[in-house]
């Protein structure tokens, strides 16, 4: 017998990539459980499903940046109050100190829906009822005919795990000019900030204020506190973008309008800005 759950949970985190660099994704995730049925008729308590699965894939992957740790690339460092990571990507050297819940390291030598379901899958299956006899979860991402980016960043302010210094998104952008849908502003912001970090302004910091990371050429350093630590990066320029606020999507959405406005006084904008799957803001001037 197969019980499936489809749509379960959705799963935001960044990624490290050869090529891409620092990588912010969203994948929505299927779960099917194979098993005999139990003292109630069933193979799991849909509820239980929810639970259960949903809260270790939580706990595992969701809103931390995951690490290839088969990949030569990577070196990971660990001290009582945090993890060092060092990963040099085509993109340049990304470095972050940042407590060690804010990574889940995969054994693997590329992140992708394949390696990080079959973690998933090695972790969580033994959680579940002897009856259980096998669990096979599918990522996929969310299907979009319109336009998208990838991004990664941090909220310092956020009192859970979005403090990460380094999690992300994949998430759809729909611009409206005079009530219309404009594909070429479109175009243009999905192209901006694909596969990039956004950081706010007020995070940045000089070489003199990092306690575990050393100043890079060329790179932007990164610190803060946060309830659950302290947190670095340092990340090549072409990675990043600067913003002059914080980064919740309700900022972003509100300065995407803010850029438009400031380029062009004579139309009115609608910036609807997706944080992940099926959530977002909406910013009108």
């Amino acid at each position: 017998m197969i019980l499936f759950v489809n749509s379960l949970t959705v799963i935001d985190f960044s990624y490290l990539d050869l090529k891409r660099g620092m990588v912010g994704e969203s994948y929505i995730v299927d779960a099917e459980l194979q098993g005999s049925l139990d003292d109630t008729a069933m193979v799991f308590d849909f509820a239980k499903v929810k639970k259960v699965i949903k809260q270790a894939i939580d706990q595992l992957v969701d809103h931390k940046l995951a690490l290839p740790l088969n990949c030569n690339a990577l070196s990971l460092r660990q001290d009582s109050t945090c993890s060092v990571v060092s990963y040099q990507s085509e993109r340049g050297l990304i470095s972050l100190a940042s407590p060690e819940e804010a990574f889940a390291g995969i054994p693997c030598l590329q992140i992708n829906e394949k390696s990080v379901g079959q973690f998933l899958e090695q972790q969580i299956k033994p959680l579940l009822p002897d009856n259980v006899e096998g669990l096979t979860l599918t990522l996929r991402p969310e299907v979009s005919t319109g336009f998208y980016y990838h991004y990664s960043h941090g909220l310092k302010k956020h009192d859970g795990n979005c403090q990460r210094i380094a999690h992300g998104h994949r998430s759809t952008i729909q611009i409206y000019a005079d009530g219309m849908l404009s594909p070429r502003l479109n175009k243009l912001w999905s192209e901006r900030w694909q596969d990039g970090y956004l950081g706010s302004q007020t995070d940045l910091c000089g070489s003199e204020t990092l306690q575990w990371l050393t100043e890079q050429p060329d790179a932007y350093s990164f610190r803060y506190q946060a309830s659950q630590g302290w947190f670095e990066l340092v990340i090549p320029k072409n990675h990043c973008e600067i913003v002059p606020c914080d980064t919740t999507v309700e900022c972003l959405a509100d300065y995407i309008a803010s850029e438009l406005k400031a380029m062009d006084n004579s139309k009115t904008y609608k910036v609807v800005a997706y944080e992940g799957v099926a959530k977002g803001a909406i910013a009108q001037l």
